[in-house]
């Protein structure tokens, strides 16, 4: 069955009672009648589903207005409204928008204040008699992963998951529509979609990519296109009849619940509803079945018949006593490192470990997740025997991770596969025992087994697991090898599911292990190894790699291995970078790029000391290395989260530099005024571009959100400010932009205006004669750059 959902609410009530700069959501008390008639004539077009008026009635949000002891009042009257509209004709879905704000480090929320705020709400919309809890218009994944934890607990309703994506098809923070929908879907989502930003067309490959990837429903609500400014009005270009030709495409792609969003009116969802009289629900594709683990920004797939995975082995403390030290210190330096020395040397998941004696390991792996998750693109593995250092990874990981293990023990498995089950993660099945280590290849594979069946009865899937077989060292154990080559025979015979394990272990105690482990590595590739955990620097593991993939069809004719080797015996593994080049600029310049922002201070002061001088710093290193990050980004390779770390360590290193030598000596690359325009409380936008503004060299006056213009124009005389940033998200405010620069143009205070924000474009800022548009606070850096030249 085709779903139709209701249009925009804004937009009808920007035509009767809402005002710039009023809490929509506080109408469904003030005025009732005006939110009914909304809902009214949404059933009326042939709605099923109307949203209630709650996109903005989280405590967060209220309090912009300072409405938040109204949270309760202002849900309960929402439904209410809802329900008198609907008159039983059609279903209500709860809506959730976001808080405007990210969860750290992007933002200052913490994960749980976020998913208590989330909680709040969907509770008493729950409790109020909503059909369905919806949350909508996420740009971050992991604020979506937080309210869906929160709608979960909440209640046992329906939860709508509707991310917001950006025209290159991805979320603000790079997360693209295969990674939402695994991550997602693995959470418990029961309908998967997305909404805003775009129009009907944009949404479509969008739309069979989430589809593609996940079994549940699929939901699209597009805007009526981008808006553009008439005569002083903001019009959206997409007629009804525009949208009624993109739903049956839509429904083609892989949804089942489509409606509209900015823009769209009764006409409109009138027109889709009678574009889909006669069209049936999608055929879907059936997803890859095999186990996908997924980044904020990547989803990688393990299966027999894909490419053998590296698990890189080097985040543990084990028998690492420097590293153990740093952690106990407190110190992450070494382990964001190998982060990333692991990813460029072809680690295509991490395994994280935290386990030093007599620290908190729950908040070191905290820590060491958040850490490296906004640093590098490569799913992770959380490998902890501590449940609460589980949760915390858990918590904190921005995709799905691995756990690494569980075994057959009786606390592994009441603790630890309810954890994957709330996460979403996956299992690494670990064949052990209460009883100890089992010897044979039959008793491993009846342990696995277990594991997997009770996994499943607590509602894991068939593509949820990752199975070891548990190498022991023959030095000890004569058949430890081939028994670890049975087991992984049996595990392709019985279970199916891919395969891993630790080949070090296999060659403890005995001469030149090297030759051992690449032996042994190859003789479990061809058996099935799909996985292995190992050191991605060792060169004769890489190349045992390279040649078995030949030699097992997995590099068809050897294309690879001929590029890698060249006919000669090249290492294929990436060589680490080096602590030090040689050259400290270049150092610092590399720091910037990978965000080593606790390093930074201390590479900027040797620098000083050398003799370098503060502008060569600045140049060479510093702009040169955020010149890098802007094309990274612009190329898609990085980011926002890769981004933001790279200002911090440019903000680290600027710092330093200021204590050295007078403030008034410091190159300031200008002074910049920003501020959320009138009406618009919305600042998230704004405060990314003015982070990396200031972190780039800029001296920012941050104004703060809902700005008049006067107060704006005299900051700017105030502060001899070489330009002005202004920032609207909404259709209603946006003509407040047009205000500033006229009332900038009466003042003859001449400086550049800079505009950007969801609703604001090209065409736009050329009508209103702004100097330029940022369509994103790299952008704006280097439009900044351009147009300020101190």
């Amino acid at each position: 069955m085709i779903h139709i959902f209701d249009g925009a609410t804004g937009t009808m009530l920007q035509k009767s009672v809402l005002k710039p700069g009023m809490c929509p959501e506080l109408l469904n008390i003030e005025a009732p009648e005006a939110i009914q008639n909304v809902h009214r004539a949404y059933v009326e077009a042939g709605s099923n589903i109307v949203e209630t008026n709650t996109f903005g009635a989280s405590r967060i949000k209220l309090n912009e207005y300072n409405l938040g002891d109204k949270v309760e009042a202002i849900n309960i009257a929402a439904v209410k409204n809802a329900k008198i509209a609907t008159a039983g004709k059609a279903k209500v879905a709860g809506s959730m928008g976001p808080t405007g704000a990210f969860i750290e480090p992007l933002g200052e929320l913490t994960f749980d204040e976020v998913y208590e705020n989330y909680y709040e709400q969907a509770k008493i919309l729950a409790d109020a008699g909503v059909d369905y809890i919806l949350i909508e218009t996420c740009i971050e994944i992991q604020e979506m992963r937080a309210a869906l934890l929160a709608a979960k607990d909440a209640c046992d309703l329906p939860v709508i998951c509707q991310l917001s994506f950006s025209e290159d098809g991805r979320t603000v923070t790079g997360t693209d529509p295969q990674s939402a929908a695994i991550i997602l879907e693995a959470m418990g989502a029961d309908i998967i979609g997305a909404n805003c930003s775009l129009g009907p067309e944009q949404l479509v490959p969008i739309i069979k990519e989430l589809a593609d990837n996940c079994s549940c429903p699929i939901s699209v609500q597009a805007n009526a296109g981008m808006p553009h400014l008439e005569n002083g009005q903001t019009i959206f270009p997409l007629t009804p009849e525009d949208m009624a030709k993109w739903a049956p495409k839509l429904v083609e792609a892989g949804a089942t619940y489509i409606g509209g969003c900015c823009g769209t009116t009764p006409a409109h969802i009138k027109a889709i509803k009678e574009a889909l009289a006669d069209v049936s629900e999608p055929i879907r594709k059936t997803p890859n079945p095999n186990l996908a683990l997924a980044s904020r920004s990547k989803t990688v797939f393990i299966g027999k018949d894909l490419p053998t995975r590296l698990i890189g082995e080097r985040i543990n403390p084990t028998g690492r006593k420097k590293l153990a030290e740093e952690i106990k210190n407190g110190s992450f330096i070494s382990v964001k490192r190998e982060a990333i020395e692991q990813t460029q040397a072809g680690a295509q998941i991490l395994d994280v470990n935290m386990g030093v004696a007599g620290i908190d390991q729950a908040k070191a792996m905290h820590k060491a997740i958040t850490e490296i998750s906004q640093l590098v693109n490569t799913p992770l593995a959380i490998d902890t025997s501590d449940v609460k250092a589980l949760e915390a990874g858990l918590k904190a990981y921005p995709g799905r991770a691995l756990i690494n293990s569980v075994s057959a023990e009786p606390d592994r498995l009441k603790y630890f596969i309810p954890l994957a089950k709330r996460y979403g993660a996956a299992i690494l099945c670990l064949p052990l025992s209460d009883e100890g280590i089992p010897k044979t290849a039959k008793e491993r594979l009846a342990l696995a087994q277990k594991i997997i069946a009770e996994a499943k009865a607590q509602g894991l899937k068939d593509n949820n697991f990752l199975l070891d077989a548990l190498v022991m060292t023959i030095a000890a154990d004569k058949n430890a090898c081939n028994e670890v080559l049975n087991t992984l025979k049996l595990y392709r015979e019985h279970i199916g599911a891919p395969s891993t394990m630790g080949l070090s272990n296999i060659s403890f105690g005995l001469p030149n292990r090297p030759l051992i482990n690449s032996t042994f590595f190859t003789m479990c590739l061809a058996m099935g190894l799909d996985a292995p955990i190992m050191n991605p620097y060792d060169d004769s593991m890489q190349n045992a790699l390279s040649a078995s993939n030949a030699l097992l069809a997995k590099d068809p004719n050897g294309r690879d291995y001929s590029l890698n080797h060249s006919g000669q015996n090249i290492p294929v593994a990436k060589a680490k970078n080096a602590v030090s080049s040689g050259d400290i600029i270049e150092d610092i310049k590399s720091a910037i790029i990978s965000g080593e922002k606790e390093s930074i201070a201390q590479m900027v002061e040797q620098a000083l000391t050398e003799g370098h001088k503060t502008n060569e710093i600045t140049d060479k290193a510093l702009s040169a290395a955020m010149n890098v990050v802007g094309k990274d980004f612009g190329a898609k390779k990085i980011f926002l989260p890769q981004v933001m770390l790279s200002a911090e360590a440019m903000r680290e290193a600027f710092i330093k530099i200021k204590e050295r030598i007078p403030a008034d000596s410091v190159s300031n690359k200008g002074t910049i005024v920003i501020a959320t325009v009138k009406g618009d409380i919305h600042d998230l936008g704004k405060n990314i571009v003015s982070a990396l503004l200031e972190n780039n060299g800029f001296k920012v006056i941050d104004l703060g959100k809902d700005i008049d213009k006067e107060e704006i124009i005299k900051a700017a005389i105030d502060n001899k400010a070489d330009m002005i940033g202004l920032c609207s998200l909404m259709t209603t405010t946006i003509t407040q932009i047009d205000e500033v620069i006229a009332e900038l143009n009466k003042s003859e205070y001449s400086t550049k205006v800079m505009i950007g924000g969801a609703v604001v474009t090209q065409e736009y800022a050329d009508n209103v004669g702004a100097d330029a548009y940022a369509p994103d606070g790299v952008e704006a850096v280097e439009i900044a750059k351009k147009l300020i030249n101190k």
